[in-house]
């Protein structure tokens, strides 16, 4: 089993102000995220940083970069971000001047208003956070973000950056090897180049308060770089998801048919003969007829019943070895069902 912990790391890095109060509110964010951008081809000869550090581009001369498009803007004028914070304005725009390559080929800038959101070369293929929540809305209509963290944490986040969100299932619970486990995910994207666009599907046991995933199994990871062939994303992030849904269906009517069948099927006709089945599995006398006369008061002797009274003696047990050879036995009682 695994531990994952990108949820918890979104929690503590995201501000108050990426929080998504629900998944309708996050793709309403990126829809107007989306509706409000624009991109602009230039040459990078076309580019003017002023002595204000904005950025000139076409008649107009004030488009403002944030924190993530200045640090591309370095990255595209080969200049450390650290030694153009250290000089002031004017000579700044001097160095971005001298250093701004020319060339043919343009690049895309994506602008919102004013603020300029990313600096890319002819490379970069973007896809919309809109779009792959539109497949998460078609895909999994059963799924719902986890309990709000310590601090208020949703596990829905949308900054200047990327979009991040994690999702479960709570009502998706089916047995794995004796075990119980939900189904989940976490998706991501960045419209901006800031990460790859990718899924990590996975069937859990706990989220704690601080949203670590505990007891994962079955973890299923898939990411794509924003290349050409980006768009081809949608459609496999699409095939995951519905592979999560059908093998949670399945699991869920198993678990079903299986507890079904395990409250009309007798162990026994009588007490003796339901006393013959546990000693003839390895059940102590003693115990084995504590275990009936539980059941009895239940009025049957199914499999059900007589598995939740070795349960129920199983609790009242004080040494935890004993407990858990006790509760591997009744297990094996369920599996009759089976």
């Amino acid at each position: 089993m695994t531990t994952l912990t990108h949820a918890h790391n979104a929690l503590y890095r995201r501000p108050p102000d990426d929080r998504m109060e629900s998944l309708d509110d996050l793709f309403t964010r990126c829809r107007s995220d989306r509706e409000s951008s624009e991109e602009r081809w230039k040459r990078p000869q076309e580019l003017t940083v002023t002595s204000d550090l904005t950025l000139a581009i076409d008649d107009n001369p004030d488009f403002t970069l944030n924190d993530w498009s200045f640090s591309q803007l370095c990255r595209l004028a080969g200049v450390s971000r650290d030694t153009v914070n250290r000089v002031s304005r004017k000579t700044a725009s001097r160095i971005f001047g001298e250093t701004l390559p020319s060339a043919d080929k343009p690049i895309q800038i994506l602008t919102s208003g004013d603020t300029i959101r990313s600096v890319h070369g002819v490379a970069y293929t973007r896809l919309w956070n809109a779009d792959l929540l539109d497949v998460v809305q078609e895909a999994a209509t059963d799924f719902r973000q986890p309990q709000t963290a310590a601090g208020g944490g949703t596990g829905l986040y949308c900054g200047e950056r990327d979009m991040f969100c994690f999702l479960i299932d709570p009502t998706g619970w089916a047995e794995i090897n004796g075990q119980a486990f939900a189904p989940g995910f976490f998706l991501y994207n960045s419209e901006v180049g800031c990460r790859s666009v990718g899924i990590q599907t996975f069937w859990f046991q706990k989220v704690c308060a601080n949203h670590i995933v505990w007891d994962a199994v079955e973890v299923v990871d898939f990411k794509r770089k924003h290349t050409a062939n980006v768009g081809d994303a949608l459609s496999e992030i699409r095939r995951i998801i519905e592979s999560l849904v059908q093998k949670r269906d399945q699991r869920r009517d198993g678990f079903v048919n299986v507890m079904r069948k395990a409250m009309t099927e007798r162990l026994g006709n009588n007490v003796d003969e339901t006393v013959q089945q546990l000693l003839k599995r390895g059940f102590r006398r003693k115990l084995a007829e504590a275990a009936i006369e539980i059941a009895q008061k239940q009025g049957a002797f199914t499999i059900f019943a007589v598995f939740d009274a070795l349960t129920q003696l199983a609790q009242r047990t004080n040494y935890i070895g004993e407990r858990t050879e006790l509760d591997i036995q009744a297990a094996a009682i369920l599996e009759l069902a089976v």
